[in-house]
């Protein structure tokens, strides 16, 4: 029999598993962050953002969480996420998080199965929602997964981020309760 994995699936389809970050996974974590940070496409990051600085950023504190998608063969980094509140005092029960996932691994599904692992997560933290507070306009592919995993765009700030391509392209607000 497969084992499974609630958050995602039937491990020998999904070929992954999540898992809290420790220590250890961050030179993985660096080889993910690094390219889509340096990249300017995607996340509001300095594109010339420091690996200190990053390791300090994307490592989360209680009852913040860091979490990793590896493969199940080879226990390499997929895939990367981290949770927490989106603001403290009377904000602190709507969630944030954010994912990235190695431009190799693109398009199989990680980036969702991180976003569930994060949803599931922050409902277990006591979360009464969750808000991406920054999601460019151009990156289609995650705002349609998104749209499908039941969030909505609240607002679209006009031309909010600076594409190194694109130029000026909004900024999206989504949001869903848990």
């Amino acid at each position: 029999m497969a084992a499974v994995n609630t958050t995602t699936g039937p491990e020998p389809e999904a070929g992954w598993t999540i898992r809290e970050a420790g220590p250890e996974d961050w030179p993985g974590i660096w080889a993910i962050l690094e390219p889509v940070i340096r990249a300017g496409e995607t996340f509001t990051w300095d594109r010339d953002t420091a690996e200190d600085e990053a390791r300090a950023r994307w490592f989360k504190q209680a009852p913040g969480r860091t979490f990793v998608a590896v493969a199940s063969d080879t226990g390499a980094i997929l895939g990367t996420g981290e949770l927490h509140a989106n603001q403290g005092g009377g904000g602190s029960h709507v969630a944030n998080a954010g994912y990235m996932v190695h431009p190799a691994q693109a398009g199989r599904g990680l980036a969702r199965a991180l976003c569930t692992y994060s949803l599931d997560a922050a409902r277990d933290a006591g979360f009464r929602a969750m808000q991406f507070n920054a999601v460019v306009e151009s990156n289609v592919r995650a705002v349609a997964a998104w749209k499908t995993m039941g969030f909505e765009v609240l607002a679209t700030i006009p031309e909010a981020f600076n594409h190194p391509d694109l130029g000026y392209v909004g900024l999206h607000v989504m949001y869903r309760k848990l």
